[in-house]
């Protein structure tokens, strides 16, 4: 393990880099204690983009949860950044990343343990994991829910690439939210999401929970995220 040559801004440090086989958040959970807020680490992979950042935040763990939501952002804007303009990119609940409809990848969130939903927590993890490739072998339509970024027209694009671009747009997302309140973190997760997309009635994210609130027809239905991530 050394550490990576990424191109990122200086509040990213320590930069850890793990060799295929290597699990992100796991790293950076075991590092958040002693090394703190700006921790990246990542694994250097050909057929998948892992990484994770250590973030500490200055609200408690319901509302602070939201940092989940600034993260997929993240990862759907750096997607959107590097791919093919014409590819939709989307996310299912909680953090499913979904490219031209077919789910590439995932957002993970990891909490201290015992945390209290009151409490302010020492350290929150947020994580992303898309798929490059297929391994080898793998047969095209075999599994027609899934894809890889190969398969939808990203071409030469790495795992290296893809930290710094999530990386990037989770600074510039975390910076918003700190500037604009939640409001617009919300805002950016409901316009990409595609659950209940196509249904009438209205959809709506609750600032102190990061729940996912759906109304219609006269009811309301609450999809708790923090049940979601458990």
């Amino acid at each position: 393990m050394t550490a990576g040559m990424l191109e990122l801004p200086s509040v990213f440090a320590p930069v850890v880099m793990l060799r295929e086989g290597g699990d992100a958040l796991a790293r950076a959970v075991a590092l958040a204690p002693e090394q703190g807020a700006g921790t990246l680490a990542w694994v250097r992979a050909y057929g998948r983009a892992e990484a994770a950042v250590v973030l500490e935040p200055e609200m408690p763990l319901a509302p602070a949860r939201l940092a989940f939501l600034a993260a997929c952002n993240a990862a759907a804007d750096a997607l959107a950044a590097l791919g093919p303009p014409e590819v939709p990119i989307q996310l299912r609940w909680p953090g499913t990343l979904l490219v031209n409809l077919g789910a590439c990848g995932e957002v993970r969130l990891a909490i201290p343990p015992g945390a209290a939903e009151d409490a302010v927590p020492d350290w929150l993890v947020v994580g992303m994991e898309l798929r490059l490739a297929f391994p080898v072998g793998h047969e095209p339509g075999l599994d027609p829910g899934n894809t890889c970024l190969a398969e939808e027209g990203f071409t030469d694009i790495s795992s290296a690439a893809l930290t710094e671009a999530w990386a990037r747009h989770l600074m510039a997302g975390l910076d918003e939210w700190q500037a604009r309140g939640p409001r617009r973190v919300a805002e950016r997760y409901l316009a990409r999401l595609a659950d209940e997309a196509g249904t009438a009635g209205r959809r709506g994210i609750d600032p102190g929970t990061g729940d996912l609130v759906l109304e219609r027809d006269g009811g309301r239905t609450i999809r708790s995220l923090r049940e979601a991530l458990a």
